[in-house]
């Protein structure tokens, strides 16, 4: 099975900066997707960034520019750089792996990661 850790949630002021990791392990495909999403109280899980294994990138038009995907393919790590934070950034943020298995496309989501952006 596939298992998605992530860590580098917490509380940080606006304007401030923090990273998430997100670790996965299991049976991975080299060809997939990894990428965030966030849930914020009272509303739906929405995307944040993604990044390919070829490095194509997307990110919501809310953070472009203030957050950067990165990612380890060799380690099956994804990274969030989360700079200029706003407290409209306070969320679950959830680690997201797409692959395909066999002929499903499969989703897998991680544990998720408190961020929370006082002002």
């Amino acid at each position: 099975q596939v298992q998605l850790v992530e860590s580098g949630g917490g509380l940080v002021q606006a304007g401030g900066s923090l990273r998430l990791s997100c670790a996965a392990s299991g049976i991975i495909f080299s060809i997939n997707t990894m990428g965030w999403y966030r849930q914020a109280p009272g509303k739906q899980r929405e995307l944040v960034a993604t990044r390919t294994n070829t490095g194509s990138t997307n990110y919501a038009p809310s953070v472009k520019g203030r957050f950067t995907i990165s990612r380890d393919n060799a380690k099956n790590t994804v990274y969030l750089q989360m700079n200029s934070l706003k407290p409209e950034d306070t969320a679950v943020y959830y680690c997201a792996l797409d692959m395909r298995v066999g002929w499903e496309q499969k989703r897998y989501w991680g544990q998720g990661t408190q961020v929370t952006v006082s002002s």
